[in-house]
C-alpha cells in the first residue's frame, strides 16, 4: 500500500516512466511543471501547443524543456491530437493546459474520437490521512454538480477502484453529511442509507460502506467514541464521498489554505487518467497529481 507522497514518488520513479501529453502547452505554469517533473525523473511529455509561444516562455523563464513539440496553436485542435496521441497509444496520460476546460473535456468525451468509457467522470482529491498510514481519498470536488443516488454510486466505485490501485485491499468509504443520523428532511442521508446497504449487499463492491457520518466521526476515533457511533468505517474512513460538488470542492480548499496540506488530485473514469489541476494550485500539487497519475496508469 501507497504509504504517503513521499512514498508514491518513490514508486513512480521505480516503475516505466510513462509519457503525458499536454493540450495547449503555451504556459510558463505548464513548463514550471514538466521541467520538475522530468528533473525527478517521473514522467516523459509530448507537448501540444503553439511551437514559437512555448519556446519562447521557456528562454524568457530559462526553462529546460528537451520533450517533443507538435506545433497546433488552436486550442480546440491541440485537444483533439493530444486525445489522438492518448488513442494511438503514444501517451498514456493526458493533462490540460492553458485552455477553457469544455475544450479540453469536448475532446476527451468525443463518442467517436475521444476515450469516452460510457462511464461518470469524476474527480478524486487525494491527500495523506491525520491518523494512520495510507492516503485518504475525496470525491467529487469538481465534476459532479449534484448527483442522484446512480451517480453517487459510480463516484463511489470510481474511488474504490483508485483505493484498490493505490494498495487496499477493501478500502472503507464513508458517506459525508452534516450529521450522522438518517433524517428524513435531508435528502443526502438517505442516499447514504440507501449506499451502505447496497454496499451491503454486494451491489457496490470491493469495499466497507457506511454512512450517514459528519466528517469528524468519518476520519477522528475519538469523535466517533465521544458520539458513540461504532463499525468498521467510523473514526477509520479510507474514502469520503462528499454529498454534492459544492461540499466537495469547498473542503478541498480548505484543506489546501486553511490547513495547508498537500492535496494531489485524479480524474477518473475515461479510457486514461487525467490530469487537470487549477491555475492556483502549487507546483507541488501538480507535481503530485501527475505522480499519481501516472502511477495509476
Amino acid at each position: 500500500m501507497i504509504k504517503n507522497f513521499d512514498d508514491l514518488i518513490e514508486q513512480v520513479k521505480c516503475k516505466e516512466k510513462k509519457k503525458i501529453v499536454v493540450a495547449a502547452a503555451e504556459d510558463i505554469e505548464v513548463l514550471e511543471v514538466v521541467e520538475e517533473v522530468t528533473k525527478l525523473g517521473l514522467a516523459d511529455f509530448i507537448l501540444v501547443g503553439e511551437k514559437a509561444k512555448i519556446e519562447k516562455i521557456a528562454r524568457d523563464y530559462n526553462k529546460i524543456i528537451t520533450c517533443e513539440i507538435i506545433d497546433e496553436a488552436d486550442n480546440k485542435k491541440a485537444a483533439e491530437k493530444a486525445v489522438e496521441l492518448l488513442v494511438n497509444g503514444q501517451a498514456s496520460v493526458i493533462m490540460k493546459g492553458l485552455l477553457h476546460t469544455g475544450t479540453f473535456l469536448k475532446a476527451i468525451l468525443n463518442k467517436e474520437k475521444g476515450i469516452n468509457t460510457g462511464n461518470l467522470i469524476t474527480q478524486i482529491s487525494v491527500l495523506e490521512k491525520e491518523n494512520g498510514e495510507g492516503l485518504q481519498m475525496l470525491s467529487d470536488c469538481a465534476m459532479a454538480i449534484q448527483p442522484n443516488l446512480n451517480e453517487k454510486k459510480q463516484i463511489i466505485e470510481n474511488a474504490i477502484r483508485l483505493a484498490l490501485r493505490l494498495g487496499y485491499d477493501k478500502p472503507r468509504v464513508a458517506l459525508l453529511s452534516a450529521l450522522e443520523v438518517v433524517n428524513p428532511d435531508i435528502q443526502d442521508t438517505l442516499d447514504a442509507a440507501i449506499l451502505s446497504k447496497m454496499g451491503d449487499r454486494g451491489q457496490i463492491k470491493n469495499a466497507i460502506i457506511d454512512g450517514p457520518f459528519a466528517l469528524d466521526n468519518a476520519i477522528s476515533p475519538e469523535a466517533a467514541a465521544i458520539k458513540g457511533i461504532t463499525g468498521e468505517v467510523a473514526g477509520k474512513a479510507d474514502i469520503l464521498i462528499a454529498p454534492n460538488l459544492q461540499v466537495g470542492n469547498v473542503l478541498h480548499k480548505a484543506l489546501t489554505y486553511y490547513a495547508h496540506k498537500d492535496v494531489a488530485a485524479a480524474v477518473i473514469g475515461a479510457g486514461a487518467p487525467i490530469v487537470m489541476t487549477s491555475r492556483t494550485d502549487s507546483v507541488r500539487t501538480k507535481v503530485l497529481s501527475i505522480a499519481l497519475s501516472s502511477y495509476i496508469s
